[in-house]
């Protein structure tokens, strides 16, 4: 049968407004840092973005004590339906420019635009939505009559979903009367600093919200600054374990969202073709770049045959290629340093002997792009079935029994979330009390509400982001 070809239909980066060059905002204001500026990259094809001017330590301690003067003398003494107005202003004015933000994104991050269209802006308006309705009820959250904010909070942010780890982040933060200074992640820093815009379109008070781009020695100085009272941080376990040690014997409060190996179990009773588009959502979207990626798919032993046959067949159709396109499926890796630790970990399967299937998809000469990629015979030694790959690559291990199952979905240092497929509601509530996983999804993948916690066990982190569970760390109770 002939392929149905799809003409290119891509969105317009000049929507983006790009800007030449970019500065850290301080204190209600952009500054000039004095850090050594780095150049932002688009990773589809290895062109300079913008300048980023970026902050020093010197910039760390000014947004440090800005914050806990907007603190002190503002935002913790504003009654919390006056602070809600300002969530409420900041998720319409997300909504407004979405589509300049979504464009932003993609460029800078690589990911398709019909996700950062889709799924990134408009959830991230959500959380500010969301948490802006807590603000003036914080007091019937169960948390005592009088819960307090903790002071200043020093927040950093991966590069996976710049923006809308930003909103985790922030809007639960401001909600609970606290200030904040944000670093975004060193590839990703665009999206941030025009939020920074939006919170002076906002009105915000000067000094509630300090984003200050940089490396990785810039998120050491806001761990370590004395004038710091919690620290959020979503990205990688080592750094996070660095960051937990940092904090040790200090009276800040600490939350961390870290790294994932999520198994996907899918039992021979379960809708198939369901099922692989559960599994495709689950470890191709955005690249894989997903802490709570199902990364590894456990099948039932006597439809493994089938259930490959189907997924290498849905993989096969997926688009790789601009991430501006609105055809595109898989958009570009983050960063050449990315693609290499993907490459690294991808010929470790083959050396180890498992089974490896690539998608025929024509992959761009230019960019840093990695082809969706399937091991079956995967055990559970390989490297592959137990690093976190952060890529487009899926690994096959397969079980006879749901004890089986269990066991080799928890055989992991990791434990952020879990998938299970399967008609049976009996079996599904079991497993999901037999899984050592945050978040469990049933006959789907990748459901997120601003109303519902988020986070893992183990070397996955600890604390939760979302719904009532997530204001608790942002407050003293």
């Amino acid at each position: 049968m002939p392929v149905f070809e799809y003409a290119p239909a891509p969105e317009s980066r000049d929507i983006a407004n790009l800007k030449p060059h970019y500065r850290p905002f301080i204190d209600g204001e952009f500054a000039d840092g004095s850090g050594e500026p780095l150049k932002s990259i688009n990773p589809a094809t290895e062109e300079v973005l913008a300048e980023v001017s970026t902050a020093s330590a010197s910039d760390v301690d000014t947004a440090v004590k800005a914050a806990r003067r907007a603190y002190d003398r503002v935002w913790r003494k504003m009654p919390g339906a006056e602070r809600a107005k300002y969530l409420f202003r900041i998720a319409r004015l997300i909504q407004e420019r979405a589509r300049e933000l979504a464009v932003l994104e993609s460029l800078d991050n690589g990911k398709p635009i019909k996700e950062s269209r889709d799924a990134d802006i408009p959830t991230a308006a959500a959380h500010f939505f969301y948490h802006a309705g807590w603000a003036d009820k914080l007091d019937y959250a169960g948390y005592g009559p009088d819960p307090k904010p903790l002071g200043v909070a020093g927040q950093i942010i991966p590069w996976n979903f710049p923006l809308l780890m930003l909103a985790w982040k922030i809007a639960p933060a401001l909600a609970t009367g606290n200030t904040v200074v944000l670093k975004p992640a060193e590839t990703t820093p665009l999206t941030a600093l025009v939020f920074a815009e939006i919170c002076q379109q906002a009105g915000l008070p000067p000094g509630v919200v300090n984003i200050l781009p940089g490396a990785g020695d810039i998120g050491a100085e806001i761990v370590n600054h004395a004038g710091i009272d919690k620290i959020a941080f979503t990205g990688s376990t080592d750094v996070g374990k660095l960051i937990q040690r940092s904090v040790a014997g200090t009276p800040k409060k600490l939350t961390l969202e870290l790294g994932g190996k999520a198994a996907n179990v899918v039992f021979a009773d379960a809708p198939l073709d369901q099922a692989v588009e559960g599994i495709v959502n689950g470890i191709f979207f955005n690249q894989g770049h997903v802490c709570c990626a199902g990364s590894r798919l456990l099948a039932e032993e006597s439809i493994v045959d089938e259930l490959l046959a189907k997924l290498r067949y849905r993989v096969s159709t997926l688009r790789l290629g601009d991430p501006l396109d609105k055809n595109t499926d898989i958009g570009a890796i983050n960063s050449a340093e990315q693609l290499t630790k993907i490459r690294e970990l991808v010929e470790s399967g083959d050396s180890e002997g498992a089974q490896r299937w690539t998608s025929p998809c024509p992959v761009p000469e230019r960019g840093f792009f990695f082809a969706p990629t399937v091991f079956s015979d995967v055990h559970q030694s390989m490297r592959i079935a137990r690093e976190e790959i952060f890529g487009p690559v899926l690994s096959v291990l397969t079980f006879r029994t749901p004890d089986e199952a269990v066991t080799k979905a928890n055989n992991t240092p990791y434990g952020l979330s879990a998938g299970i497929w399967t008609e049976k509601g009996s079996r599904i509530l079991w497993m999901a009390n037999q899984l050592r996983a945050g978040v469990v999804w049933a006959n789907t993948f990748n459901r997120f509400d601003p109303a519902a916690p988020f986070g893992g066990y183990q070397e996955s982190g600890f604390g939760r982001e979302g719904g009532r569970t997530g204001l608790e760390a942002y407050l003293d109770v």
